[in-house]
């Protein structure tokens, strides 16, 4: 039976406390390394088979809201892959700041990068570059999830 991987509580997905506990997947659906989207009504949550347990977190980048479960995995940070962000699924933290830079979720500013070996990327004043300053990257938010009879299950809020 794979383990649940912890995450901090004040990062619990508005909701799901107290809430139902919902079916996602069986077990041999999810083997180590995968990532999988499940969708509860217009709930896209990403179930994570990191390599200190199953995680489930909302299924869009806290950039730009691409989708989480089609980036990378590598151990327990997830890529985005639209602008190469990397969140630490144990603790909901950006580690790499999209390449389009923002502002950390402490509000620091990044500036606009490019991978080494590339020419600096222009940032001509305007809205656009307005706009990257004011992005906030926010930290993960989790669903609670359990292994029941080999089956994933995710507290799933109630929508109203």
């Amino acid at each position: 039976m794979p383990d649940v991987l912890p995450y901090p509580p004040d990062l619990a997905a508005i909701g799901t406390s107290g809430a139902p506990f919902r079916v996602a997947l069986p077990v041999a659906e999810l083997p180590p390394g995968a990532m999988r989207r499940v969708t509860f009504g217009e709930l896209d949550i990403a179930l994570v088979h990191a390599e200190r347990g199953i995680v489930a977190t909302d299924d869009r980048c806290p950039h730009m809201s691409a989708p989480l479960s089609i980036g990378s995995l590598d151990g327990c940070v997830v890529s985005c892959p639209l602008h190469n962000g990397r969140f630490d699924l144990a603790s909901g933290d950006p580690v790499q700041m999209p390449t389009t830079g923002g502002l950390w979720p402490d509000g620091r500013y990044e500036p606009v990068w490019s991978p080494p070996g590339k020419e600096p990327k222009d940032d001509p004043p305007g809205p656009k570059a307005e706009a990257r300053r004011l992005t906030r990257v926010r930290r993960l938010r989790y669903y609670p999830v359990r292994v029941v009879d080999g089956t994933i299950e995710v507290a799933v809020p109630v929508s109203g």
